[in-house]
């Protein structure tokens, strides 16, 4: 019973250690053996089944389907938020789709078993291609059907900042190739050594010095690059945090609570000595939308401002003929000048319904909690402050988890990233603290500071290497509070870019050439060689 159900046990077990690499438990260090049971599972169970192929697929996709049902869990909110039963079902109903990322990697690591352990060139090449692999589905899970490439392996590592220095040069995939690298190595080394006191034949171990040497190689470029920041100048900012609840934001009952909570927020920062140069409000923040002359918020914010030199950053709603959108607007001159920038990247089953018409029936019961869909915008724009002091980026919510889209500002010239968002769909659950951690790589991978104004949490400042020196929380660490982030950021006055920001996802674009040829070996050796996976030899 025991040999049957160890290699599934296994595969729950990798799933449940992914889980704890990210928040709320935030135990990094599990990363680098968190994948260790899937792969002694892949590798050692199996071998008397016709088609093991099928069996390591099945291996990996329950490990995904434990490891994403457990960091999506959060989705479940929306079923406290609406009362809606089936809503808690959700984080299982994605994991669904996302596992097969898993499986995939799982049966390509089946192909990769080395006949021998002892070999140091052939255990680097597995590492190699096994963490070449995983970085193409991370890479895949990140665009295709518009995306959703939260949790990555190497987010997991958001704390350890001097490791993940080297997101400037291959993004945050960078970080997920040396996890499961070292994972792979985790695993061929011990059978290395008992391969070797069992035949009495000691060799170099080129494969765990090298990574070793890697390792420590990585930490002292992050320590050294950390020691060497831009010139920079000073902006002072104010975020205010309304913790709107959601159910309320857009009823008409409500209007005058928000508007006079705001206002108290807000005079509380523009009354300071001096006064902030930018004052922002998170995703959404107005019942209406700020750029229509006839409406209350338009009005408001005009009244709000007055004579104030300070710009107001704020997310809103626009609309015109072209559609309806989720939009950031900068305010500047008491009112008198506002630029607009489109959220481009729009949540599917949050700001539209994929398929709505092609699908009715669906799109009916879906239409229950998005009963219109937002247009996307159609390219970046960059806000300039009244004080010349910053060019600003405005990602709206889980824009400033997309590496790709964040690199196309700074390439017109951004050189702050602000971004405003409204977790308040998820409560009090661990998805804005996992939000925060996805979106910290955007100022590695292109060496920009970010400011976040969330409407419930997180709202911090993060700088250009990654570390989160403000937060806003209160008497008890807790961040879901009402209030606002005042303090000085430093903008980085060059307009060097990092290798990330010029050549974008090159990384994880030769990682998936690399797997390419992999399977076309592996395609290869099925149809003239054995036609499965490698059986264990003596030297296993």
């Amino acid at each position: 019973m025991l040999k049957k159900s160890w290699p599934w046990a296994a595969s729950v077990i990798s799933g449940l250690l992914g889980v704890l690499c990210f928040p709320p438990f935030d135990q990094s260090w599990i990363g680098w053996i968190a994948l260790t049971p899937l792969i002694l599972a892949v590798w050692f169970s199996g071998h008397t089944s016709r088609r093991r192929w099928l069996r390591n697929l099945l291996l990996g996709y329950l490990a995904g389907i434990v490891f994403f049902t457990g960091t999506f869990s959060w989705l479940g909110a929306l079923g406290d938020l609406y009362q809606n039963v089936f809503l808690h079902a959700l984080p299982f109903l994605l994991s669904i789709y996302l596992a097969m990322y898993f499986a995939f990697w799982a049966w390509v690591v089946g192909f990769l078993k080395p006949a021998t352990f002892t070999a140091s060139w052939r255990n680097l090449l597995v590492a190699f291609t096994a963490a070449s692999v995983w970085v193409t589905q991370e890479w895949i899970r990140g665009w295709l059907f518009s995306g959703f490439g939260w949790n990555g392996l190497g987010v997991a590592l958001h704390q350890t900042w001097p490791l993940i220095q080297i997101s400037e040069f291959t993004g945050i995939v960078g970080l997920s190739f040396t996890l499961v690298f070292v994972n792979i190595v985790a695993v061929t080394t011990p059978f290395r050594l008992f391969a070797e006191a069992r035949t009495h034949r000691m060799r170099p171990h080129f494969d765990l010095t090298l990574t070793m040497i890697g390792m420590v190689g990585l930490f002292a470029f992050g320590l050294h690059r950390g020691q060497n920041p831009a010139p920079a100048k000073s902006l002072r900012v104010a975020a205010v945090q309304a913790s709107i609840p959601q159910v309320e934001k857009f009823d008409p009952q409500f209007t005058r609570e928000i508007f006079d909570r705001l206002t108290r927020l807000s005079d509380m920062a523009l009354r300071a000595n001096p006064p902030p140069d930018l004052l922002i409000w998170p995703e959404s923040s107005t019942p209406d939308p700020v750029r229509d002359a006839h409406s209350d918020s338009y009005r408001f914010v005009r009244q709000l401002l007055g004579s104030s030199k300070t710009d107001l950053l704020l997310g809103t709603l626009d609309f015109d003929e072209g559609g309806d959108f989720n939009a950031a607007i900068l305010v500047s001159n008491g009112g008198e000048q506002m630029q607009a920038y489109r959220k481009i990247h729009l949540v599917p089953f949050g700001e539209y319904i994929p398929l709505r018409k092609s699908f009715p029936l669906f799109a009916a019961i879906a239409g229950t909690w998005v009963p219109g869909d937002f247009t996307a915008g159609e390219k970046p724009a960059v806000f300039d402050l009244t004080n010349n002091a910053a060019r600003v980026a405005p990602l709206i919510c889980f824009e400033d988890t997309v590496g790709d889209l964040a690199r196309r500002f700074v390439l017109k010239g951004a050189n702050l990233f602000v971004d405003v968002t409204n977790d308040g769909w998820f409560l009090e659950s661990s998805g804005s603290k996992q939000h925060v951690a996805n979106a910290i790589f955007r100022c590695v991978e292109n060496r920009r500071p970010m400011v976040r104004a969330a409407n419930t949490g997180v709202t911090c400042f993060v700088n250009e290497f990654g570390r989160v020196t403000q937060v806003l929380q209160d008497d008890t660490g807790n961040t879901f509070t009402e209030g606002v982030l005042t303090g000085e950021v430093s903008v980085p006055q060059d307009a060097q870019m990092t290798f990330y920001t010029r050549h974008g996802e090159w990384f994880a674009e030769c990682c998936a050439g690399i797997t390419g040829v992999a399977m076309v070996l592996i395609f290869a050796r099925r149809k003239f060689g054995r036609g499965g996976s490698p059986e264990p030899t003596a030297g296993d």
